[in-house]
């Protein structure tokens, strides 16, 4: 009985672990098509789309680092969370800083 529940609690967290990495893999994918397409349509300049593409290649760095032993804590989820959500913040400000180029 106590190998029954061990196990099930053991693919319970690898299944919280895999469907909170999918939810940032998937922000993330969301974030880099939206520079990409902000760059085309001339919205950032070359220099804002290499800040923010290196900002991402950071929040990526993060989530590998974090997953190194095999478990997100709850505070590491927060931590990739606020780097995603000052992107967000980050994009939605160079996109719209009004400047021409």
């Amino acid at each position: 009985m106590f190998r029954k529940i061990t196990s099930l609690v053991v693919v319970m967290l690898c299944l919280s672990i895999i469907g909170h990495s999918q939810s940032f893999s998937k922000t993330m994918a969301q974030q880099k098509a939206t520079i990409k397409a902000a760059y085309k349509k001339k919205k950032l300049t070359h220099k804002e789309y290499n800040k923010l593409m290196d900002e991402q290649q950071i929040i990526q760095n993060a989530i590998e680092k974090y997953k190194g032993d095999g478990y997100l804590s709850s505070d590491e989820k927060n931590k990739i969370a606020a780097k995603q959500q000052r992107a967000t913040n980050r994009i939605r400000k160079y996109q719209n800083n009004n400047e021409r180029y």
